[in-house]
């Protein structure tokens, strides 16, 4: 059986300077994906992660048993949009905002498989309320503008302020995708305070 495979080591774009944005190349990848709307802090994201991870594991397991190809399963991400941007900056009204949570895919993991891992998760008693709303979503970001994060997802309104109005203005780019974040700390046993996590805006040049 080949290495357990990190994703967070062998993916470059899973690393960032703090407090520093700086420009990187994305590539294309794969993700399982539920989408959501409103406030995080709520039953209805909670259901959303919920529906993720037993998916997820399944895949892993099925991958190491049936392929001879074991990973760690990826940090949790998230999407992240608004009609009015203030909302994530100066205002923080998060009933306004739509979500869609993510976790990566390894590139060998095709349609069958998860089609498999969703009927193994339904037929094993008391599955996710949402687990038909699993599905997959293709990102291609390319060139993005990120940095990390230490602290509680509360603080993170000056950093994007910073990524938004001084870093993508002064580097003559525009913002083209949503605003994705991935959560390299288990909220769950990181103290707000200690969390860690990359802010990341897909760009383009401008002229």
């Amino acid at each position: 059986m080949a290495d357990k495979v990190d994703f967070k080591r062998t993916v470059p774009s899973y690393t960032a300077k703090r407090d520093v944005p700086e420009l990187v190349e994305v590539p294309d990848l794969r993700y399982l994906a539920v989408d959501g709307a409103g406030d995080p802090n709520t039953d209805a994201y909670a259901d959303a992660v919920s529906a993720l991870y037993p998916v997820a594991y399944r895949l892993k397991f099925t991958s190491k048993g049936d392929l001879g190809r074991d990973y760690v399963v990826p940090p949790l991400e998230g999407l992240w949009w608004a009609e009015d941007h203030a909302s994530f900056t100066s205002g923080r009204d998060k009933s306004k905002w739509s979500w869609t949570l993510l976790l990566l895919l390894p590139d060998w993991v095709g349609d069958d498989l998860l089609a498999g891992a969703l009927d193994r998760v339904e037929a094993g008693g008391d599955p996710p309320a949402r687990l038909r709303d699993v599905r997959v979503e293709a990102l291609s970001e390319g060139l993005c503008v990120q940095a990390l994060h230490v602290g509680a997802y509360d603080d993170e309104a000056e950093l994007l302020r910073r990524v938004h109005e001084e870093f993508i203005p002064e580097h003559g780019l525009a913002p083209t995708g949503r605003h994705h974040e991935v959560y390299l700390s288990d909220p769950r046993r990181t103290a707000p305070a200690k969390r860690r996590t990359i802010v990341r805006q897909p760009v383009a040049r401008l002229g």
